[in-house]
């Protein structure tokens, strides 16, 4: 199915989201496609719409499902966090990364013993960022019910040891830099995530 047929990435078509090209991941692998969720999310009526539908699949997932905060890896799960807990009726709260990288709890946020999480973040690839904000929540003592993503780039292959949900799944094409064939035909490489490149591969 075309991205422009498919009710989920014909928001990312509609608004230039989806990108092709030659893609450095934030993952360090290589993609000749990028989904930047930050051209959707700018558009509130996409946002609040992609919020309500995540909230839903959390629902369906667990109905009975008493969310106390969402907490999302900055910056991109900032928007679709707050979204989410928007719907949810949740407080929202954001991890970031501190001098030496390593994700953190900072601005006075903090999460008690026994209260109930959910993790959202835009992009799933490897799952890493998910995967630090779930340790955080759990070693503070909290108890993370389920994780989830607008897209999800792992086909369904990441495991981040909760349930997971994502509006879209995708089987993105993805190569290790040496063995990618955009770089062996010469085509200069773009990080368009927010992170920023130290060094090229």
């Amino acid at each position: 199915m075309p991205p422009e047929a498919d009710p989920i990435l014909s928001a990312f078509y509609d608004t230039g989201a989806y990108l092709r090209g030659h893609f450095r991941l934030t993952s360090g692998l290589h993609s000749p496609e990028y989904l930047q969720c930050a051209l959707v999310l700018q558009h509130p009526r996409y946002a609040e719409h992609f919020g309500r539908l995540l909230a839903t699949e959390f629902r369906r997932l667990e109905p009975t499902l008493d969310t106390a905060v969402v907490v999302s890896p900055a910056i991109g799960g900032l928007i679709i966090g707050h979204e989410v807990a928007r719907a949810l009726g949740a407080r929202f709260i954001f991890t970031e990364r501190d001098a030496s990288g390593k994700m953190v709890l900072r601005r006075g946020f903090s999460v008690e013993p026994g209260e109930t999480a959910v993790v959202v973040e835009d992009v799933v690839t490897t799952g890493g960022s998910s995967r630090e904000v779930i340790e955080i929540l759990k070693d503070s003592g909290a108890r993370v019910l389920a994780a989830g993503s607008i897209i999800d780039r792992s086909g369904g292959a990441v495991d981040l040891g909760v349930p997971r949900v994502a509006l879209k799944t995708l089987e993105v094409i993805a190569y290790s830099p040496e063995d990618c064939p955009l770089c062996r035909a010469g085509n200069p490489v773009i990080k368009p995530g927010s992170r920023p490149v130290h060094a090229a591969n």
